[in-house]
């Protein structure tokens, strides 16, 4: 009897999650990152200073900045980054700390002293 309790409660909990998808897709935010260029990219690190965003991303030898690009969105009190690579790194020379890539305000049609927050999740440094 109780494995079939048991059991009961996992198809109710399976199908009450897998409608979170479902429903997350309903919702605007989600519906424009579906149409962001590439894949959003997960980074090392990040410092916004001196009107230039600095990126830590993770490189298996050929990343270049034309492969990521920036999409900048604006907030009420600034703007937000969204870094997205737009070309997959096939080199075999993994850089462990990634490697950095800068983009000046400029760049990024951001005004200079701009309040500037970034949107990517953090990805570990593997430990040596």
């Amino acid at each position: 009897m109780t494995s079939k309790i048991t059991l009961a409660v996992v198809l109710a909990f399976a199908t009450l999650t897998s409608g979170c998808a479902t429903v997350r897709s309903w919702l605007p935010g989600d519906q424009a990152a579906a149409n962001l260029p590439g894949q959003l990219e997960p980074i090392h690190a990040v410092a916004i200073a001196q009107d230039q965003a600095v990126f830590w991303v993770s490189s298996n030898g050929c990343t270049r900045k034309t492969d990521l690009t920036p999409v900048v969105r604006p907030v009420r009190d600034g703007s937000v980054i969204t870094l997205r690579r737009i070309r997959e790194d096939r080199c075999a020379q993994v850089q462990p700390q990634g490697v950095e890539m800068r983009w000046s305000f400029e760049e990024l049609g951001i005004a200079p002293g701009a309040r500037v927050s970034v949107e990517n999740p953090y990805q570990m440094t593997p430990s040596a």
